[in-house]
């Protein structure tokens, strides 16, 4: 919602495995709020430790919202949840729906299909949202690979 939580996170986790098979040149990575909340600031504090802990550098990003042409730019754009999900596609064009999914489809290890929001949830929560996110990060990169780069 405000790109502070979970979207800088997976932005974060999914980048350092584009990074660590060399797909920067392929692959481009990018997160965005459905709000405007928090534009221009930094990932939550919380955030920021819990990816670090697992070597991740998230001090760098800065939030912002989704623009009509992140839309046209990205072959998939991922929410978090089910509120984000319905207002991304309510933001965008039909031609742009088949883009638009949910991060955790690319799962192997949950049935849950929403990245819960972890600002009111402790410190657990953010532990919660990293596993989430690494575990559907790697699915994520396969999909990537077997349907949108060249053998």
């Amino acid at each position: 919602m405000g790109n502070i939580c979970r979207s800088p996170t997976a932005q974060g986790v999914f980048q350092s495995l584009v990074d660590k098979y060399g797909l920067n040149q392929s692959i481009t990575v990018d997160s965005a709020g459905t709000y405007d909340f928090h534009i221009g600031k930094k990932p939550d504090s919380r955030s920021i430790a819990a990816a670090a802990a697992r070597h991740y550098d998230l001090t760098e990003m800065r939030a912002r919202q989704v623009k009509d042409s992140d839309f046209e730019s990205f072959d998939l754009i991922l929410a978090m949840d089910n509120e984000n999900y319905s207002d991304l596609l309510s933001m965008c064009k039909k031609e742009h729906h088949n883009k638009i999914k949910l991060f955790l489809e690319f799962s192997s290890q949950t049935k849950s299909i929403e990245v819960p929001d972890p600002y009111y949830a402790g410190q657990e929560g953010f532990e919660t949202v990293l596993d989430l996110v690494e575990d559907a990060s790697r699915g994520l990169l396969t999909y990537i690979k077997t349907t949108h780069l060249p053998n």
